[in-house]
């Protein structure tokens, strides 16, 4: 299927779809796989979430989601859809990409290569000058620097990469400065680069938030370059994500004597690509394929319908005996429950809508109490 813009009604269901309560990205494809339309699946959505054991269900109001397209628009940001001409088609290729990202600045660094850096926020200077210089280089050869805009490591690829092109991913809306101190890092990347969010304008950063800006860096990348990651750092996380993804990872060596470095240096021994100069990256780079993956007829694909509800209610009560706290694979629970496909996914999808499923790594659901 070509790429195509959305038309404004579209979009508005769409963004009003994906800030509905408890539809995270990957169910946000299962719904428009089994319905075809946003329309259609807001319209289905308090039945479904009832079936799942929610009794009161609101979705968004479509006079606050038409005002966040009005003030994107009036910002001179856009809202983006999976499957627009002008979505990047890495962070399309990932199993949970965002269904929507509202970019504020210049969408076409988003069209080249990129490589992530990330890294401590309490970098030391040799830190923060190699994250520099990695950027600066790296922006030379035609390469767009993805990072967070958080203090040391962050800011330092940035500030490497600004002239060049840079794209800051940021936890909250793309109109929030976090931390303020980078006002005007932030105002440079908004001018020569972009700052990148799915989250909704106005919305300050927590803590829950920054695993799913951090899923956003390296799903746009090629690859991550850790300078600086102490153990059980988000940079790790990062890593992680990276590697889940099917991107490579890149790790600068650091002083066994500085808990800054032990992240990374545990990196390069489970394989990580040890990294002294840019020329260490570029050889990666160069040796990879020009596209991650192939691009998809569509980014939604169907959704076998079994609508006998009769055979739902028996499956509802196999799947949710089957389910526990403990996580277990969608495949096994078909196996196990003898129920087709369509109806595990469909009582799946009720489940999480109420609040009481959630989904992790590996194609694998659990109760959330």
């Amino acid at each position: 299927m070509t790429p195509r813009p959305l038309s404004n009604n579209e979009r508005r269901d769409w963004l009003r779809l994906s800030r509905t309560e408890n539809v995270g990205p990957i169910t946000f494809r299962q719904l428009m796989r089994r319905f075809g339309t946003a329309a259609k699946a807001l319209e289905v959505l308090p039945d479904m979430a009832a079936h799942g054991g929610k009794r009161s269900f609101k979705l968004p109001n479509p006079d606050s989601v038409a005002d966040e397209i009005f003030r994107t628009t009036k910002l001179g940001g856009r809202i983006l859809a999976m499957g627009e001409p002008d979505y990047p088609e890495a962070l399309a290729a990932i199993e949970d990409a965002p269904p929507l990202i509202t970019v504020l600045g210049q969408i076409s660094v988003l069209q080249k290569r990129c490589i992530g850096i990330v890294g401590a926020r309490n970098a030391s200077l040799n830190g923060r000058k190699m994250a520099e210089n990695l950027a600066r280089d790296l922006g030379r050869e035609g390469i767009t620097i993805v990072s967070g805009l958080a203090r040391g490591v962050d800011t330092a690829a940035h500030q490497g990469s600004v002239t060049t092109g840079t794209a800051a991913i940021v936890a909250g809306g793309v109109d929030v400065v976090y931390p303020e101190e980078n006002r005007k890092l932030y105002e440079q990347i908004g001018e020569l680069g972009c700052v990148v969010s799915d989250q909704p304008l106005g919305l300050e950063p927590i803590a829950k938030l920054f695993p799913r800006r951090n899923r956003i860096i390296s799903g746009l990348s090629l690859g991550i370059i850790v300078v600086e990651a102490a153990e059980k750092s988000g940079s790790l996380i990062t890593a992680r994500m990276a590697l889940e993804q099917g991107r490579e990872v890149f790790a600068v060596p650091g002083s066994p004597l500085d808990p800054r470095c032990t992240g990374t240096n545990d990196l390069i021994r489970q394989g990580g690509v040890l990294t002294e100069s840019v020329r260490d990256v570029l050889t990666h780079i160069h040796a990879l394929p020009q596209r991650l993956a192939e691009p998809k007829e569509s980014p939604f694909g169907a959704f076998p319908v079994d609508d006998d509800e009769a055979q739902l209610d028996l499956a509802r009560v196999k799947i949710i005996e089957n389910l526990s706290p403990s996580p277990v694979s969608i495949d096994e629970l078909i196996r196990q429950c003898h129920v087709s496909p369509s109806l595990v996914l469909t009582v799946l999808l009720e489940l999480e809508l109420a609040g009481r499923l959630e989904r992790q790594a590996g194609n694998r659901v659990a109760l959330t109490g």
